[in-house]
Order: C-alpha cells, then structure tokens, then sequence
C-alpha cells in the first residue's frame, strides 16, 4: 500500500546539499535554500522555496536540515517567525543577496571584486556563529554587533545595494516608528559614516572602523596587558618594571608595574601565577596621536654582583643589578589599528645588558632602534585597549578589570581629572650622578638609597612605591651599577604621604659604596648624601623638573642627623641665589660639607590636586591668611595659568563663594568675584578645556552651596546690561554673555538651594528680578548704538543655553513670554541668520516640548521663517540662511512629532498655512544639485506627513479663489511629478524614497478628491490639472523605486510587506479618476494614451486587467466622435515602439492585450471589427518589437539586424514614415558598428526614396535627428545624398557613387545653378572613375547558409540565406564565426538540403557552402568592349541569381579518361532581394536545379583556360615589375607535350566517330570545342613573345625548351583544327594602342551560340517562376566551382581545397551566328556581329562560363588597361 501524505509540525529548512530536480513534482535546490515544509511522506518532504513562493515540489528529507521555529497561525494562513534575534536575521538575509551578487562576478570575470565579497562573506559566517554561539562576554557582544553592523552597511555600499539606516544600537530602524526628519537624519549620518569607512579602506589604515570610532569618541583610554609568563634564564630573583615608553622622546610616560619573578621561573607570590593584570589608565587623545609608543619591561635581578660568582655566602646578596630589556611596538594597538585580542598572546623578545656598564635606559634606546634575536627569551603578554577610564573600564569590561586589576597611572594628569579624584603623587625620578674616587683605586659601585623623613629625620614608614602593584617601602635602594664614575639610573618612583604632613617632610638620599664580598660590604658606610623639601618657604610645592642637589660629605652618623644637614643648603640653585660661594671641600655646619667634586641629578613631578606651584593662586585659595590682599588676588588670578586653575577648580571656585557669601553685606567684592568667575568659565569653554565642562557641571550639582549668591550674581549681570544698553563702555559684558549659560547655572541652583533652605521664600521677588533681568537683554536686543551689535549677536547666541535652568525655578508660559518679547523687540531685517539660528536652538530646549509655550512661541518662528525663505537676496548669503531656516523647520518638525497629535493639531496647521507653499516654491526654484534641496524635500514631505485628513480639508479651505488653488495644485503636482523623475536622495536611500512615496501617494489622493469636487464640472473644469494630474500619476506608478519586479527576492518582500505595492493603489485611482471624466474625455485623445500605455505595461497582473480597458473606452470615445480612432492608434503604435524598446511588456501582456480588448469589443458590435483589426495590427508590431528587443542585447548583430529589417518594412507596410525613419537610423548605426559601409549606404538610400527634388518645407516625419539642420526637402536630400556618397567610396562602391554624384550634378547644373559645387562634384566624380580602374577591388565571396531545425527561431527556421562575405573572408572563418553564434548547432557536412526529418527536429542544423553571383544582363555593355575593372564589379554586385556546381558520375566510368562520365549539377538560387543591398544577407525565395553534360563541361574549362591565359598576358603588358614565375608556370603547364594543351583527354573522350554516332546533337558543341583550342595557339604563341622578352638569362634555357615544345604543339593543332591569327592591335583611329582582351573579344570566332535553347538559361526570369524546392526549365550551361578534372568522392573537402584555385574569368565570347571557320579577310564582316559577354548570359541564347581562380592565386591584378606593344 502506498504511503499517504500527512501535515507536518516541521515548518522551516534549509537545504545542506544541491538538489537536482528531474521532473516536475520534484523542486530543485542550492545549498543554502530555505524551504517552507508543507507535509511529508516517507524520505520526503512537499513545501516551497520562501524566496519564489510559486516554486512548489518534493524534496528528499535527507537534503534538509530543519530549523525550529515559532509558527503564528492567522485565519487562512501560517507564518514561520525567526527564532534568531534580528541582527542574525539580518546577516542571513545579506548573506543571501551577496551570495548571488558573488556569483554573478564570478561568472563576469570581476576577479578583485569578487575575492573581496568573498572574505566580507567569510567574516560575516563567522562572526553570525559567534553571534548564535550566546557566549560573548556584554562587552565583546557590543564590539561584535558594531563590526556587523559595519561590515553589512560597508558591503552594502561597494555593491551598490540599499543603504540600512539604524539606530545608536545598530538596530535597524522601523520608518513606521520614526519621524520623517529623524529617517533622513539617520540616512545622512548612515552615509557620511561608510564614506568615511570607504576613504579608510582604500587608504587601508584604519581596518577596525567601528572600534576607531569609538575611540576616537572618547576623551580617556586604558591599555590593558596580561603577563602570561617570562621565560629567561636567571637563576636569581628579578624585579621586573613594565611601562608604556615614547622612543622618540626617550621618556617613559606611565607608572612602572613591578612583578616580582622568582628564581624557578614563575612569581614570587605564586597566587599570582595567571592573575598578573594591569591596566594603563588615563591615555588620553594625545597620547594616542603620538608617533610611536613601545610597551617595555627593563629587569632587575635581585642577587650578587656577578652572576658568574658562586652562590656561596662570602658574596654579597640582595644587590639590584641591570639584566636587560623587552620591548615591543603596541603603536598599532593603542591607536586602534590592530585588533586588541584577549585570547591572542605577543612575544615580546628579551634583550640582555652587554657589558656590566650599560644603563637600562640607554638599552631601551639601543633596542627600539634595532631588532635581535632573543633566543627564545622574553615576555609572553595579551594586550587590548579599552575605552574610558578605570571606572568606566571597569562597567564595560568586567572580566577584564576587577578590583584585583592593578592600575598604572599616566606620569601626570589625564585630560579630564574629575572632581573627587584625589590624588596626591609626587614621583622622583633618579636621573644622573658623578662620583668622585678619592681614595680609591677604582670607581665606586655607587647605591643611592632613598627614604622620606620629617623634619627630626626620622623615616616615614611605607612612604616609597616603587611600581603599581607592590606593596609600599620605607626604603628604597637604586639599581647598582659596577665602578662605574656617572651612573645613569633614570628610576621612577613614587613618593605618597598625606597632604597635612607635606609641608614637614623632605627627601634624603645616602650614596653608598658595595662590595661583592659579603665581609667586606659589611664594613661600608654612607659616604655622602643629599636632601630635598617638597614643599617650598611660601607654601608651594617644589616645581616640576630637574633639581641639581648638592652632594654632601662627612661623617655618616651626621648624615643621619636632620638637625646637621636641613640647615645646608640642598641644591646648587639655593646656593647660586644666595650668593655663597663654595670651596672645593669648604665645612658648612655640623660637620657635613658640600662637596664640589661630586654632583647627582634627581627630577620631580607633581601630581596633586591639592598642592599648587603659584603663589598667587595658592593666595587666594588661602585668602582668610591674608584678608588684605584679596583684592589683588582676585585681580590676579586672570594671570593664572588655565591648567592650575582648573587642577584646583573646586577649591577656587568654593573660595569665591565663600568670599561672595561672608561679604553678603556689601557689594564690595562683587564685581571681582563675578569677573573672576566669568573668567573661570571662559577658561572652560576654551578647548582645552572643554572636557572640564563635566567637572564644572559637577560642582554646581553637588559642591556648590551659596545659597545668597543668586541675587549677587543677579545684580551685576543687570547692572552689566543696563551699561551696555545705554551705549556706555562695559569691558566684561562679551565674557559675560559667553558665559551666561554657567551664570545661571549658579543662579539657579543658588535660587533652588535658599528655596529648599527657606521653603520657596522670596519667589515673587526672584522672578520679578528675573523679568527685570530678561527686560535688560531685551533692552540691549532695542539698542541702536554700534557698539551693541556684537553683544546683540552673542545674545541671540547664549540666550537658549539658560532657558534649561531657567525652566526649573521660573514659569514656563512667562519665561515664552518673555522670550517673544526677546525676539520681537529686534528690528524686522536686523540679524536674521543669528535669530534663525538662536530660534533653533530654542526648538531644541525642552521649553518647546510644552504646547502653552509653543502657542507663544511658534507664530514668531513660522513669521521669521517666512520673510527669510521668500527673500530675494545675494544668493550666497541666501544659500547659508536657507541652511539655518531649513534646519529650524526640521528641528519643530522632529520635536512636533515626537508630541501627543491632540496638543500638535494647531501647531502643524500653522505651519501648514504659513510655510508648505513657501517651502514648495523654494524646492521648485532650488537646482536638482543643490545641496541642501534633499533638506528640504524632507521637510515638505514631513510637513505633509504630519497634516491629517482635517489638515488637507482646511489648507484647500485657504484658498481665497478658484484660480489661486488650481495654480496651487498645478505647481505642487509639477513639483511631485519632478521629484519622482529626478530623486534628490541617493539611490540607495531605499527607505527615504519609499517614504517620500507613501506621502506623495496620501497627498496626491488628497488632492484627487478636491479635483473631484471643484474642477470636474463642465464650468469648473480645467483640462490641464487633469491633464497634470495623469502625468504625475503614471510617473508615479512608473517609477523605478517601485518597480518590485526588478528587485532581489529579499528586497522585494521587504517593500511589499512594509509598504505594499503602492502601484496598485495609485492604478486603481487613475482608473477612477479616467471614467470621471465622462464627455471630457476627447481632451486626453491622444496626449494621455502614452502615460496609460506606459501604466498598463506595469507586469501586475490585477492592475493590467484593471487598466487596459482604459484603451477600449478611448477607442470608443474617439469613433464616436469621429467615426474612426486613428489618432488613438497612431499614438499607440509610436509609444508601444519606445515602451518595448525600453524593456516594457512580454507575450502575457500581448496576450492580456488581446484578451481583453476582444472581450470589450464584443458588448459593441459597430467598433468590434475596426477593434479586431487593430488588435491584429498590435499584435504583429508587439512580436517584432519582442523579437527585436530579444536580440537587441545579444552580441549576433546579424539577428539584430534582421529584427530590424522586420521592424521596417512591418512600419513600411503601414505607412508609419516616422517610425520606418527611425529604424532605418537604427540598421544604418548597426552597420556603421561592423564597418558595414556599403550596406549603411543602402539603408540610408531608403530615406532618400522618401523625399523628392523640391523647395518645400521638410515634414517632420520624414525629418531624422542627424539633420535637422535641413529645412527643406533639397537640403535633406542633398545631406543624405552626400552622407551616402560617403559611405559608398568607404565601401569601395564607386559605381553606386557615380550615380548619386550624376543625379546631384544634374540638380546643380539645371535646377539650383550652383556652379561652384558641380564643379567639387564633378572632380569627385573624375576620381571616383580613376578609382575604378586603378584600385584593387577584392571580389567577395558568397556563402549560402541553410538553417535546419526547429530549434532556431522564427526568422531563421528551416531557411536558406545568401551571405556576402566581407574581403579577403575564407570561407572556413565565416563559418566558424557563424557556429560561435550557435553553440548549439551542428554543421551538416552534405550541401545537398536536408529532408523533412532534419527539418522537424527539435535541434539547430547548419549548412554552409560558397556559391558563385551571375552577372546580370548589362545592355549597356552590350557589342562594346569593356575593360575588366569595370565588367569585375559587375560579376559580385547587384547580382540576385546564385550557383552552385558539384561534380557527378552517370553511366560507366573509364578509369582512363574520366572526362567522359564527368557531369555537372548545378543548384540556382535566387534572394528577395538584390546584394550587395541593407543587409549582407538575404533569403533565398526560389531554389532550382540543372545537370550539365561532359562535353559542356569540357566547352566551359577550355574556355576558362583560354581567359586565364588572356587575362595573365594583359596583366604582363600593363606592368614591367611583375616577376615571371606565375607565367613561366602557365605557359609551361600547357604546352609541356605531358599535357599537350590539356585536352588531349577531350579528344580521346568526345572526338571520336563513336561518340559523333551517339550524339549526333551535339555537333555544334564538338565544333565550339575545336574552336576554342585553335584558339588557345595565337594567346599561348602572344604569352611565350612576351615571355621571350622577361626571361633571365638562368631561365633561358627553361624558355628554349618550351618554345620548342610550343613548335610541336602548334604544328600538330594547325593541322587538325586550323590556324588561328591574332590581328595588329594598335587603332590609329583611336590614337592609343589596345588591349589584347579587348581586341580578341571583337574577333573571336569561336561560336557560343550554336548551343541548343533547351540548354541556355533564360536570362530574366520573374520570380513568379520560381517555386522553393522546384526546379526551373532544364538548363543548359551553367556555372562550375570545381575546375572538374577529377572525380572526389568528398565534394566539401574539394570545393575547400579548391577555393584556392578557383577564380571568376573576366570574360565570355558571344555570337548569334555559328561560324565553323572563317578567313582573316572575313573578319571586319564578323566584327559588326559581336556582342559582349560575361560570366553568364546577357543575351537570350548566352551562356556563362564558369570563373577561374587565376585572379585569386595572382598577387597583383590589372590596375589600368593592359596594352600588347605593337
């Protein structure tokens, strides 16, 4: 029993393997598919393919691997939602269109392009696993979704797909749920982002864009480094000081971080094996833009002096000694460059000290200059760079930094030191030292051993760090450096003590000497010291920098002693400004002295925010000290350095409170405080220091506490004011005004505190203050005075920054208020831009966001707004005020709809009635390339978006008359209409442009409906609205945006579920809106059958079927009021020719056409047949139209060339002149492309035939684009007839030429009497005619092609075309080129036509052969004697008759001569057309068949040989260069006695009584045959004179032997068939002497006509008597391509090899009368009787001799009349 089918609960798959589909129920599949699974049954499944629903079949389950996932059931449907999160979906949508975006380059060859799509593919893979995968730590989550986010937009762009705009989370935004404004905000921001990313991957210096951004973006950075594990070998203790170093300053710029490594090879502390963390911190942006920055590590080992001493306890231990250094470049890391990787481990290589004097510091210097090889030795660490500082780092990367992390400060402040950031660090570097020997015989190994003591000396425990990470030490004792005079150590550390004990405490250094042996080092003492305070008499710190210390000597107890050295002086600088001199071992004090032969270097930074080095400063924050000089203090703190102040800012800041709040009294520190403060905040604004702004924001929140100084602040900054309004000098008040945003900042948070404090007291008076303060900015905003302008634009400028604080204590109706006031109070044109620019800023306050302030507000705005954008000024002026208008319109329009639509109805309605026109009319005026016109379009399209139904309604009720809103509509439907045409947003904003429409589409139904109801009836009615109306409305529907058709799979789902096909519902309404239109239709007869047309070519089904009626009803609209529809069907016929042309309509719509017009037809019997007829006539141009553009982009121009003829002669036939015109155009181009020069002639002679010899003015259907210049029928005529002649002399045509050039000529001379161009025409003429005869002209061939098979298409099934050959074209490269066209077919080796099997076959048969042209009758030529050059072109041009000769045998063969059985079947073809002619083909319309026997095969070979031989001496006369080989060959090749003249096999075949006695017919031929070689004598006997005369002396011999041979064979034909004589050739009468040829073919008395009728070929024949497939009258003579001396079994081989040889003859002897034999004395008698004759027959019993292949084998061929010298 068969298994059933049966519904599934599996929804969803994916196919894992390609699928090949054999038969219809089975669906193919590519990996990668998704398949929506229906049911199942045994091994497989029934579903479709999600991107082409219509796709139905089976599958094999194994092919399929199933995704889990939800399932929504609706009332008739499922839908599968995505169980992935979005940003997965989204990969996998992009991945699917990149797929098949790869693969296309690939099949194009685009090799860089696609490897590039490829790896992006390949790194969006990975990271969608590592997405799916859910195990990314939060912050590596985020990093990972910005770097797709990247990637997509980044790969979206280079591939030219859609933009993706999103929000800050990388999430793509919904178009539904965010503003117009926000949209187009998002689009330009998403825009500017890749093209920045663009710009950094090509110049490839910034890979990892997202996290460089985000770097960039913030002020402080941290590096974090992981020790995994130091590999060295040591054998001691080490002390290891990592630090982050600038090579090209020498300097290390952070805190050293000391890990402590034991002497078996892991640390010291083995808990902190795996945890050996640091962290970096306070990297600020000017360390990232340094030009290199190392991570280095120098190592100390802890242990004896020399490693190579035993480690025996007679050494000394414990010594700290130089190992060496590590460094490794992180430059690329810190800046972002390279990927900071926590998994990844570097090897930093270990560098060991050389000598025992090298100082690690010089080493680092060596090292980061050049590479080593460590040896294995080194560092292996993990470095990342993290964003923010340490609290920060510690939020966003926890598994990072924890509290166990150490930290590593920067050598100094970072950018931003936050308030509560105590910090309070001294660092002493240890720089230098020179030490004298004394008594020593070597130098000293010198230790410096550090520690801070008070003033009594004793040491401060715990005071000295030596890294971040260890614990702190009383002591600290410098690295040792072995006898060596100047140590360099440059050793930081870190000196940390509470604040309150600074001012008691110093440094002391002891400078010791060490011994390596232990007994000896015991005995050693201090042998100097040295001191310093850290803080100075006058209450600062000690300054930052080097300090020369004064190197004390004596006993080692008293340098212990406080008391004996703090008295000294401590360093050289002391000393110099005292003045004291030193001796050179001069005793201070106490038993110490200076020693003046030894010196030491230390260097100190400080930093603290709590000690300063300025006096002045340090005064004022102490100004209780020394009430007396706070004037001066406050005063001079503007000369303060900005970095101190804002180091101690809250300090300051509290100072200048508190001397504001204990003065609170009296006014008499006002002013200085308020300046000081003012100049405090413009400190901050600088930008160095605008990240202080944090701090100062800071403060005011949470240090600040005046709680009077409010109405302090108050008071000055009115009095300020009120000076500046008056005119008078007030130095401060532009600080003032920068600072004014701070100012109230204090204000308020003052005011607020005494509110909290006192429980709102005073608050009718603050605000009556406040109003009096904002009556004083408004008095300043009046003032005329000059010096006031400058203050009124920094007003209009800081004035919104306060309105945030304000709001908080003060009414928010009051406060409009009084900032309409503010606005208005200032002159109507004065400072427009500022105003627009400080009214933005007010848009933005949250002040806005209240409907009661904007009630006050708005109308100002709208007002200021409207004035600006309708000005008419300076254009570069107006181009920045409409930035500033177009970006506060945007800014009400985004906070407007971001508000409750109940409190906007009136606000959006103001600006509706004031702005929408005037931002219409400013789009209308603005160029498409302005750059702000995108601006501005998305702001009307907001404005419209915002208006409701009720808006629509009452903005059409403004309008005073009728007049004012048609003129409304029209210009906004213009409008539209444009913008559809020319998009002002990119073309990959696909969301802005979908958007645009869905508004567009409201409003342009919205104003449908009032057309409707005002401009419909007969009075009201305007015919051009409608007629705008229909024009904007099809290029709406036309457009390419929603064209879904056209789109990817993915992008088309995204518009139809998102917006729907819009097309439709703007289709329908046009419909609607056509049979409103009632008797007013004839108005849009024709002008609206175009946009319809263009609109029903739209492949909706539901829409063509709602749309095409439309046509019927114009039809019958127009054949009822004119009885016919010609206008409808002319229009339609010209617009259908460019719509197709363009890529529009397909057999469906054909079809539909059909269909549908039939049926509407047949409900009105009067216009049905005239509807029928013209369907027909549709559908006919519809097939040649599909077919012409099928192959338009097809390389074959042969078949777009055919598709062309059809098209033309389709016009032609009905009379469409312009169109036919137009396709001529076509066809000529097409064959310009090929170099078809002939053929373009031909064509463009068509349009000539159009035109006649006349005055008139030129019609413009018969106009062509190229001369428009022409205005008359002559002119144009005359154009194209040059234009032709042109082509002709390109095509070496010159005959054709000639004629054209006669019939110009003939309009010059008798008509238009312009002398001066008969006579230019004339000399072309003269030169056309020397051309002729003097030029080469290659004769080409012809190729007969049969196309067999059903497989081809129409046009070429089952036909037979007669190709022209381009020059010097073989065969065998024509027939290759053809095959490449069809790669498919298969070439048929026979020439005989296929049967009615191959003919019905369903595959493509090519035959192909070469045929010979038959010269057409010349009457002309008639009894004259023509030169070949002229007869030449005659025999290949012009020519419709065709042949082709294979050989046959009939009856028994004689293995001697095969002459005998030898017959010939010749095939005839005939072309529809005459070659050369439009075309380089055309197709054969009858076929026919005759035999020629042995003996008339024999007749057409001797006569050939005959010219041959004539034609060669012709050749030798005219030219003396020719070299005598080819006429050695010929001559020799027929009187060598092998051959005997070459018909000695005719004479053993036909000249026997035998065959005389069976073919008594053919006795006349038997005569001919005798004649002809008689003949043969007199040329050969002409040839060997001329040969006699050329030939070399080596050749002379060759010659003897020949002539003597030609002795004999004269002797022996004179005698059998009679003498022949060539007369005397030079014609006294003419004066010049005479060719050969010319002359023999006025004697010839060899007689052609003596031939039987039956055996003639009639030399017209209409091709009425031609049939396809029948044959004509049995026809006698006829052409041969073989020279048919032997029999080959293989005739295509034969005619290949053959193609060589063969050649046409140059000409044919004729004669009425049979004359067996005539005298010399006869022959002026026979001369009259002559008539000319060529390759075939020019008279009724003519006939045409086969042509000879000598012309093709000879290298140079006549160039002028050959003469023979008499």
């Amino acid at each position: 029993m068969m298994a059933r089918w049966s519904k599934t609960d599996k929804k969803s798959g994916v196919a894992i393997y390609n699928f090949k589909g054999t038969g219809i129920p089975q669906l193919t599949l590519q990996i990668g598919d998704v398949v929506h699974i229906l049911e199942s049954c045994e091994g497989w499944y029934k579903g479709y393919l999600v991107r082409h629903k219509g796709s139905e079949g089976i599958f094999p389950k194994s092919f399929i691997h199933i995704k889990e996932v939800p399932v929504e059931k609706k009332r008739h449907s499922e839908n599968t939602i995505p169980a992935e999160i979005p940003l997965v979906q989204e990969v996998t949508t992009t991945l699917w269109e990149w797929g098949s975006i790869w693969k296309q380059l690939y099949v194009t060859n685009k090799k860089e392009q696609f490897q590039q799509v490829q790896s992006m593919m390949y790194d969006l893979m990975e990271w969608r696993s590592q997405l799916l995968s859910g195990t990314l730590p939060k912050d590596e989550l985020k990093e990972l979704k910005q770097k797709v986010t990247s990637k997509i937009d980044y790969g979206n762009k280079i591939l030219e797909l859609d933009l993706t705009v999103r929000d800050e989370d990388g999430n793509i935004l919904d178009p539904d749920e965010t503003s117009v404004i926000s949209l187009f905000h998002a689009h330009e921001e998403a825009t500017n982002k890749i093209t920045e990313r663009i710009k950094e991957e090509m110049s490839k210096d910034q890979p990892d864009f997202a996290s460089y951004s985000r770097m960039s973006s913030s002020p402080t950075h941290s590096l974090y480094v992981f020790v995994r594990n130091f590999v060295c070998r040591i054998g001691e203790d080490a002390e290891l000081f990592m630090s982050l170093y600038d090579p090209l300053k020498s300097t290390i710029i952070s805190e050293n971080y000391l890990v402590r490594w034991g002497s078996r090879g892991f640390p010291k502390e083995i808990d902190m094996l795996n945890n050996l963390k640091v962290v970096f911190t306070d990297l600020g942006n000017k360390d990232l833009s340094r030009d290199k920055i190392y991570l280095v590590c120098q190592i100390v080992r802890v242990g004896r002096m020399d490693l190579r001493d035993s480690n025996s306890k007679k050494y000394t231990q414990g010594l700290r000694r130089p190992f060496g250094v590590a460094v490794m470049d992180i430059t690329d890391v810190i800046k972002g460059k390279a990927e900071g990787d926590e998994e990844k481990q570097h090897f930093i290589p270990f560098h060991p000290v050389m000598a025992e004097n090298d100082f690690l510091h010089s080493l680092l210097s060596k090292v980061t200059a050049s590479k080593g090889d460590s040896g294995g030795q080194g560092l292996w660490v993990t470095v990342k760079m993290l964003v923010g500082d340490v609290i920060q780092t510690r939020k966003d990367y926890p598994h990072l930094v924890d509290r166990t992390t150490v930290v590593a400060r920067k050598l100094g402040f970072p950018e931003i030191i936050m308030p509560g950031d105590i910090r309070n660090d001294i660092y002493i570097t240890l720089l230098h030292g020179d030490f004298d020997k004394y008594n020593k015989t070597t130098q000293r190994n010198v230790e410096v051993i550090m520690c801070v003591c008070d003033e009594e000396g004793r040491v401060m425990p715990n005071a000295v760090c030596l890294g971040a990470g260890d614990k702190p030490v009383s002591e600290y004792r410098s690295v040792l450096y072995y006898q060596v005079k100047q140590p360099r150590w440059m050793e930081t550390l870190k000196v940390a003590v509470p604040i309150e004990d600074m001012q008691r405490i110093h440094l002391r250094f002891m400078f010791r000497h060490r011994s390596s042996q232990e007994s000896k080092d015991k005995g050693e003492k201090n042998f100097a010291m040295a001191y310093i305070r850290l803080m100075k008499e006058d209450g600062t710190t000690l300054q930052d920098g080097t300090h020369d210390l004064l190197v004390l000597k004596g006993d080692s107890k008293k340098m212990e002693d406080a008391n004996a050295y703090l008295t000294l002086p401590s360093t050289r600088q002391h000393i110099e400004n005292k003045g004291t001199i030193i001796g050179r071992s001069s005793s201070i004090a106490g038993g110490l002295s200076v020693s003046s032969r030894d010196a030491f270097y230390i260097s100190t930074l400080v930093c603290s925010t709590k000690l300063t080095q300025n006096v002045g400063l340090l005064g004022l924050l102490k100004w209780r000290m020394k009430p007396e000089l706070l004037q001066e203090n406050l005063e001079k703190l503007k000369i303060v350095d900005g970095e101190e102040v804002v180091k101690f800012l809250q300090d300051t800041l509290d100072a200048l409170f508190n001397i504001m709040m204990e003065h609170s009294h009296s006014n008499e520190y006002d002013i200085l405080v308020f300046d000081a403060l003012i100049y405090i905040i413009g400190l901050i604004a600088d930008r160095k220091f605008q990240h202080f702004n944090t701090v100062l924001e800071a403060y005011i929140q949470q240090h600040f506490s005046a709680t009077l100084a409010y109405k302090k602040l108050m008071s000055v900054l009115k009095t300020y004011l009120d000076t500046s309004s008056r005119g008078e000098q007030c130095e401060p008040i532009l600080r003032t005004l920068k600072a004014l945003e701070y100012v109230f900042k204090f204000i308020v948070r003052s005011r607020t505190l005494f509110s909290q404090l006192y429980e709102g007291k005073e608050q009718i008076e603050f605000e009556e203050s406040m109003r009096r303060l904002f009556e004083s900015i408004n008095n300043l905003m009046k003032s005329q005075y000059k010096t006031a302008i400058l203050l009124q634009v920094a007003a209009l400028k800081y004035i919104p920054s306060v309105l945030h604080d304000v709001e908080m204590v003060f009414d928010a109706k009051l406060l409009s208020q009084l900032l309409y006031e503010f606005y208005t109070c200032i002159p109507p044109v004065k400072l427009q831009k500022q105003k627009v620019q400080s009214m933005k800023e007010i848009v933005l306050s949250n002040l806005f966001k209240k409907q009661e302030c904007r009630d006050i507000l708005l109308p100002v705005i709208t007002k200021e707004l409207k004035e600006l954008l309708e000005r008419k000024d300076d254009q570069q002026l107006q181009a920045q005020e409409k930035k500033y208008c177009v970006e506060l319109l945007n800014s009400i329009l985004e906070v407007l709809s971001c508000q409750d639509p109940a409190s906007t109805y009136n606000h959006i309605q103001e600006i509706m009635v004031q702005l929408l026109r005037t931002v219409n009319r400013t789009v209308i005026t603005m160029g498409r390339d302005d750059p702000l016109i995108s601006h501005f379009v998305a702001c009307m399209t907001a404005i419209l978006n915002q208006m409701n139904n009720q808006h629509y309604s009452v903005y059409i009720e403004t309008f005073q008359t009728s007049s004012e809103l048609v003129d409304f509509l029209m210009e906004t439907f213009i409008m539209f209409k444009d913008l559809i045409g020319k998009n002002v947003y990119p073309s990959d904003w696909m969301a802005m442009s979908m958007v645009q429409n869905r508004v567009f589409l409201r409003a342009i139904n919205k104003f449908a409906e009032t057309m409707n109801q005002k401009f419909l009836e007969n009075m009201n009615f305007e015919v051009q609205l409608w007629n705008n109306y229909f024009h904007l409305a099809v290029a709406f529907i036309t457009q390419d945006s929603l064209q879904l058709e056209n789109f990817s799979h993915a992008k088309s789902s995204k518009i139809q579920n998102k917006y729907g096909d819009m097309r439709c519902l703007i289709g329908f309404a046009i419909r609607d809106m056509w049979y409103k239109l009632d008797h007013n239709k004839i108005c849009f007869i024709p002008g609206m059958v175009g946009p319809i047309l263009e609109m029903t070519l739209i492949p909706e089904v539901e829409l063509q079927k709602a749309t095409i009626p439309i046509f019927f009803d114009m039809m019958l609209c127009e054949y009822q009021r004119t009885g016919e529809f010609k206008k409808f069907e002319n229009e339609i016929i010209l617009k259908l020719d460019h719509e197709v042309e363009g890529g529009r309509g397909d057999e469906h719509y054909m079809q539909l056409f059909e269909s549908i017009l039939t049926e509407c037809a047949g409900q009105h019997p009067g216009i049905c047949h005239l509807v029928g007829r013209f369907v027909c006539l549709v559908k006919g141009l519809l097939e040649k139209l599909l077919d012409y553009r099928t192959v338009m982009n097809d390389e074959n121009k042969d078949n777009r060339m055919s598709c062309t003829v059809n098209l033309l002669n389709f016009y032609k036939n009905i009379n469409r002149e312009e169109m036919y015109i137009r396709y001529l155009y076509k066809l000529r181009d097409l064959h310009l492309d090929c170099e078809n020069y002939t053929e373009a002639a031909y064509t463009l002679l068509l349009h000539t035939w159009l035109l006649k010899w006349s005055d008139e003015q030129c019609a413009p259907q018969v106009m062509s684009t190229e001369f428009q210049c022409s205005q008359t029928y002559r002119q144009l005529k005359e154009n194209l007839y040059e234009k032709i002649i042109e082509y002709f002399d390109k095509g070496k045509m010159w005959e054709e030429a000639i004629a054209l050039c006669k019939e110009l000529a003939d309009q010059y001379e008798k008509e238009v009497f312009d002398y001066e161009l008969l006579s230019q025409n004339l000399i072309q003429q003269a030169k056309f005619y020397e051309n002729i005869m003097k030029i080469l002209r290659p004769k080409p061939d012809y190729f007969a092609v049969g196309y067999y098979g059903q497989g081809f298409p129409t046009f070429l099934r089952n036909k037979v075309f007669i190709y022209r050959g381009k020059e010097y074209e073989r065969r065998e490269d024509f027939q290759a080129q053809l095959m490449s066209q069809f790669p498919s077919a298969e070439k048929m080796n026979t020439t005989s036509p296929p049967g009615e099997e191959v003919k019905s076959s369903p595959g493509q048969y090519i035959q192909c052969f070469t045929v010979q042209p038959v010269l057409e009758e010349q009457p002309r030529f008639k009894n004259k004697a023509v030169p070949d050059q002229i007869i030449n072109f005659y025999k290949s041009n012009n020519v419709h008759l065709f042949h082709y000769s294979r050989p046959v045998r009939k009856g028994s063969v004689d293995p001697e001569n095969e002459f005998a059985s030898m017959w010939i079947e010749r095939t005839s073809f005939v072309t529809a057309y005459k070659l050369p002619g439009i075309l380089r083909w055309f197709e054969v319309v009858a076929m026919s068949q005759t035999t020629i026997s042995p003996l008339e095969n024999a007749i057409e070979t001797m006569s050939m040989t005959n010219e041959k031989i004539l034609m060669m001496i012709n050749q030798y006369q005219s030219d003396e260069n020719l070299p005598i080989n080819p006429l050695s060959m010929l001559l020799n090749g027929i009187v060598d006695p092998a051959v005997m003249g070459g018909f000695a096999k005719y004479e053993k075949a036909f000249f026997t009584d035998e065959y005389s006695r069976d073919h008594p017919q053919d006795l006349e031929k038997l005569n001919r045959l005798k004649d002809l070689i008689a003949w043969q004598i007199p040329f050969l006997g002409a040839g060997i004179k001329i040969h006699e005369r050329r030939v070399s002396d080596n050749l002379r011999p060759f010659h003897d032997r020949m002539e003597e041979c030609f002795k004999h064979l004269k002797v022996k034909v004179e005698k059998q068939y009679g003498a022949r004589e060539l007369p005397d050739f030079d014609d006294k009468r003419l004066g010049r002497p005479r060719s050969m040829l010319r002359s023999y073919r006025q004697l010839s008395v060899i007689s052609l006509s003596s031939m039987n009728s039956d055996c003639s070929t009639p030399n017209k024949t209409t091709s009425e008597s031609f049939d396809l497939e029948v044959a004509l009258p049995k026809q006698g003579k006829a052409e041969s391509e073989e020279t048919a001396l032997q029999i080959n079994p293989h005739p295509e081989v034969k005619r290949r090899k053959s193609k060589k040889r063969t050649k046409r003859s140059s000409v044919v002897f004729a004669d009425e009368k049979t004359v067996p034999d005539i005298s010399i004395s006869d022959m002026k008698c026979v001369l009259r009787k002559y008539e000319f004759m060529s390759d075939t027959n020019l008279s009724e019993h003519a006939v045409a001799p086969q042509k000879t292949s000598v012309l093709k084998q000879m290298s140079s061929v006549s160039r002028s009349m050959p003469v023979i010298p008499g």
